[in-house]
């Protein structure tokens, strides 16, 4: 997702993009994320590049922001939209300094706060999902017997 040349000869706009202490140089759409943006987002059938080149956008503009601030796998966009990201180096890149420049990697949607209220807690709403998936297996061991 590299950006394109700018308009005059010679120059081109920064390569990678500070988010936390990652240097994101591109951005990968997994197929499970695909379908959930169209689930959950955008119910036109738009693309890998589509997404991914939405996502740029996004984060070029700081419209990316971590949802809790020690961790870095969930975050927010535009403080409404919650997406899961995981992040890999990419081999032999580096910036100016040195430093190895990331390749995100977009795992999934969760979908929109304002949607889905069970979002704005992110930790309760998964220890209250396992815990309803355990007493519902539970309760499934108990009729087998």
């Amino acid at each position: 997702m590299r950006d394109r040349a700018t308009e005059r000869w010679g120059t081109y706009e920064a390569f990678h993009i500070v988010l936390g202490d990652k240097r994101v140089a591109d951005i990968v759409v997994t197929n499970h994320a695909k379908l959930r943006y169209h689930d959950r987002i955008d119910r036109e059938q738009i693309g890998f590049e589509q997404i991914a080149s939405w996502a740029w956008d996004c984060l070029k503009q700081g419209r990316m922001t971590p949802y809790y601030r020690k961790e870095e796998d969930v975050y927010l966009i535009d403080d409404d939209l919650v997406m899961v990201a995981e992040f890999a180096e990419i081999p032999g890149e580096f910036d100016l300094t040195g430093r190895p420049l990331h390749r995100m990697i977009i795992v999934t949607f969760l979908g929109r706060m304002s949607e889905t209220i069970e979002l704005r807690d992110l930790k309760s709403y998964y220890s209250w999902l396992r815990h309803s998936r355990r007493m519902t297996l539970m309760k499934n061991s108990r009729k087998r017997r």
